[in-house]
């Protein structure tokens, strides 16, 4: 069966539940949430304070998995790849997210220090990028993410070669149930040391745009850039 896709469509500009608004400014006496508008963004940085509020009514709404971002990096070819991660801290400072260094994200990193990110937070007609270039967090800061995690996600994390290529998934479950073994199992042992191969990057912002989605596709964009002199632009962007 084919799919229709050039006729699928979802009109945005009134879809957000009543009980958000603090992000849209609430509705105004006629019911029409108020439009993004650069104002809006203020402090230092510029982003910060909206970025949070956004986030804080995802998860009110019970978006799925409102931390999720999509990151897009660029291997030593110029190809470029993007997947799904979970966001682990935002501050002043940038977004941060863990993986192997060894995985492909972590290669094309390597590579290419830079990446982009996405909050695809499209049940609430939101989104909001980020793009910039991408550092190591501190061995103490990687530690104590780690030890926040579940033993189970400790283990696999252990256990696997992250992007390489394995022959089955009994495979795979043998070496997750050796690396539980050697530690004293899943439900509790000896603990588990943080990875060599493994750890945080921040993505530091040079670029930030906070998207609205509004009727007949005439979206709010607005972008805060990073001057040379360590400044913010702010502007509205054409949908």
């Amino acid at each position: 069966m084919r799919v229709d896709l050039p006729n699928m469509r979802v009109g945005y500009g009134g879809g957000i539940p009543p009980n958000i608004g603090e992000g849209d400014r609430a509705a105004g006496a006629d019911g029409i949430r108020e439009n993004l508008d650069p104002s809006w963004l203020r402090g230092e940085p510029p982003w910060l304070d909206l970025f949070t509020v956004w986030l804080h009514e995802a998860v009110d709404a019970r978006i799925a998995e409102p931390n999720a971002m999509v990151l897009g990096t660029v291997d030593e070819h110029g190809h470029a790849a993007t997947r799904t991660v979970l966001c682990k801290g935002v501050d002043a400072s940038g977004v941060v997210f863990y993986t192997g260094y060894d995985s492909d994200k972590g290669r094309d990193l390597a590579a290419h220090p830079y990446a982009s990110v996405t909050f695809p937070w499209i049940g609430l007609e939101r989104q909001v990028h980020f793009r910039g270039p991408v550092n190591h967090v501190s061995m103490e800061e990687t530690e104590a993410y780690w030890y926040m995690r579940p033993r189970g996600s400790q283990l696999s994390a252990y256990a696997s070669q992250q992007s390489r290529p394995i022959g089955s998934r009994t495979e795979l479950e043998a070496r997750a149930a050796a690396v539980a073994e050697q530690f004293g199992g899943f439900d509790g042992g000896a603990e588990v040391p943080v990875p060599a191969t493994w750890g945080g990057y921040r993505l530091v912002p040079d670029v930030v745009e906070f998207w609205q989605g509004r009727a007949n596709r005439l979206h709010n964009r607005v972008r805060i850039t990073r001057e040379p002199d360590g400044g913010w632009r702010v502007e509205r962007l054409q949908p």
